[in-house]
């Protein structure tokens, strides 16, 4: 290629990555002599405009290469593209993002992300880590107010998971009795961990034990507790630094409901009982009563109207959902299948949060990058200041899974830099890194060799991995949890991961958490991580550099009084410390310039600001 440009290297595009509304971005391109330009121009468009070009004279030589330069003043927020003209002796060249950040005549437009100048995310989430409690299956506390009265069955703790009724219906209504005590007696549990929020998974009122079909969302699920439960959760946390967010589930509620009343277990109306309901209009029919909107078909979770005023008012207005709960003391809200809520109510519920407490952080779950996410035909302004602080951050859990079982480092790094260049870094400061959730296969069978292709779902539920499967695994694991801790975003830990429980798809991957069984070792390895995040906490809130050196990854934080390094070797190499000297964070072992990082192994050194580093405290 007679080109070169790389929107993430600083001769080429300044400042890097997403920038805020009203600042000037300085763009370069060089051309290798030989090649007879007559002209460079930056094609530019907004994602809803037209094109425009902007003119890039000729700035300097380098040798055999010619550098042509322009600036695009970017002064309101939204999302830009941007791609090369270059005419040439031969005509116009069409020059745009290639394979891996490399320049293309065949590729896509350079994506620029311009968010609000005025966009604040909460400084709470920024460097901590959060643990993400299934709340069913962690811990059953002692509490009087937490009465058993479901349709189901309450297990014993060491029960298996029933992954399907006998009549082949799966109802999700076994129970193990995991309450709000339960995890309020745990909160030193917590601070071993070095956790700093609790992400629960929903705890309204409903019939399920995932409690994803709301029932009531002005009550606390009896079986959990009750409100006095979960204030008392909420201020004990608070008293030793640990915040409390919760799954705000808001696109849809149960058909066992106060809303829908499907079933008849409440004495009001509801909509399924018709127009008389003050909730017939919550919901659209297409066939009263039996046919409705519903989430992906599912007809237990009835698709909530979510243009109906009197819905909004509800969720959004003093005295309602968000309003009553946030008052507590509330943390966060995470907000489940953010992308099927309108973009005027996403931006409402932030605004309802923050008029609570403007530090209330407001988190979505996108599986995609959600700084171009699309859905229902309408690009997403999620990133770009009035939604969402931050996203559940799935891309890197794809890139890190991958790194730990084939150490292709240079895909880790464009997989991660995409996401880095895309995000404004107050709002992937505050993303959910993780390696797995109630959605996903567990961490460590993610890890795994098994072959699973021929088994069933039954099979799965009982497979648990050889000695040899699980070492492998957890070697893996351990390097996957130290470039999840490593990179900008707020570290997740689902709830079992940190002890190597195993679980395949859900409600596998729900099993109760085993306190008599635990291992150990990963254990320590977490803790260890924890304390890293807390020693780390001003690096881990800054900028980011990732390359890589004899096979090893190496990651680099830097904030404004420290810079923290890490050396991951996946690879069969033995790998330079490239001059680091300190304490290893994770093993307490002294790292001198001469150190090495032998295959398998990795290593965490902070430096200060100044270029000393620093130990371990």
């Amino acid at each position: 290629m007679q080109f070169r440009y790389n929107s993430r290297d600083l001769s080429h595009k300044n400042p890097f990555g997403a920038v805020e509304a009203g600042s000037t971005v300085s763009i370069s391109i060089t051309a290798r002599d030989g090649l007879f330009v007559h002209a460079v121009s930056i094609i530019v468009s907004k994602d809803d405009g037209e094109e425009y070009y902007i003119p890039m004279p000729f700035e300097c030589k380098n040798g055999e290469w010619s550098k042509f330069s322009g600036e695009v003043f970017l002064d309101t927020a939204g999302l830009y593209w941007y791609r090369f003209s270059v005419l040439t002796e031969h005509g116009e060249i069409i020059l745009s993002r290639g394979a891996d950040n490399n320049i293309s005549t065949n590729g896509e437009s350079y994506q620029l992300t311009v968010y609000d100048k005025n966009y604040v995310t909460p400084d709470h989430m920024k460097g901590g880590v959060i643990y993400h409690v299934f709340v069913d299956r962690f811990n059953r506390g002692t509490d009087k107010d937490a009465i058993w009265n479901k349709t189901g069955v309450l297990k014993n703790w060491s029960d298996a998971v029933t992954i399907v009724d006998s009549d082949g219906v799966f109802r999700a209504n076994d129970f193990y009795g995991g309450n709000l005590e339960g995890i309020t007696e745990k909160l030193p549990y917590f601070k071993e961990l070095g956790v700093t929020l609790l992400y629960l998974s929903p705890i309204f009122k409903s019939g399920s034990n995932h409690r994803y079909d709301t029932g009531d969302y002005m009550m606390i699920d009896e079986l959990l507790g009750s409100e006095k439960s979960f204030k008392r959760l909420i201020d004990q946390a608070k008293a030793v630094g640990i915040g409390v967010m919760l799954d705000g589930v808001f696109n849809h509620t149960g058909s066992d409901s106060l809303y829908f009343n499907k079933l008849g277990t409440y004495p009001e109306v509801g909509a399924y009982g018709g127009k008389t309901s003050k909730y017939y209009k919550w919901f659209n029919f297409s066939k009263f009563p039996n046919e409705y909107n519903c989430w992906w078909g599912i007809t237990v979770t009835p698709t909530v109207n979510k243009s109906n005023a009197g819905y909004r008012k509800f969720i959004l207005g003093e005295g309602g959902v968000i309003d009553k709960w946030t008052k507590l003391g509330l943390a966060g809200w995470r907000l489940d299948v953010v992308d099927e809520l309108d973009i005027k109510l996403v931006t409402e519920i932030r605004n309802s949060s923050k008029r609570v407490d403007k530090n209330v952080a407001v988190i979505g779950e996108v599986w995609e990058d959600a700084s171009s996410k699309i859905a229902y035909s309408e690009r997403r302004p999620y990133l770009l200041g009035k939604q969402l602080d931050g996203v559940m951050n799935y891309p890197y859990k794809e890139a890190i899974i991958k790194f730990a079982r084939d150490n292709n480092a240079e895909d880790f790094i464009s997989r991660t830099m995409t996401i880095y260049e895309n995000y404004p870094l107050q709002a992937l400061n505050c993303c959910m890194t993780f390696l797995g959730t109630h959605d996903t296969v567990r961490a460590i069978n993610s890890l795994a060799d098994r072959d699973i292709s021929h088994t069933s779902k039954a099979d799965r539920l009982h497979i648990d991995l050889t000695a040899d499967e699980r070492n492998l695994a957890k070697h893996r694991l351990k390097v996957a949890t130290v470039l999840q801790y490593m990179l900008p975003g707020v570290p997740s830990i689902y709830y079992g991961d940190e002890i190597g429980l195993e679980g395949y798809e859900d409600p596998i991957n729900r099993k109760p958490f085993p306190w008599d069984n635990m291992d150990e070792e990963l254990r320590a390895h977490y803790s260890n991580l924890g304390e890293m995040r807390k020693s780390c906490r001003n690096s881990m809130s800054g900028k980011m550099q990732v390359w890589t050196q004899d096979g090893a990854l190496h990651i680099v934080r830097e904030g404004s009084e420290q810079k923290t390094h890490a050396i991951v070797n996946n690879s069969f190499n033995v790998a330079s410390v490239c001059g680091l000297s300190g304490v290893d964070l994770l093993t307490s072992k002294t790292i001198t310039p001469d150190s090495s990082v032998n295959s398998g192994e990795y290593i965490i050194v902070i430096e200060s600001s100044k270029g000393k580093t620093q130990n371990k405290k």
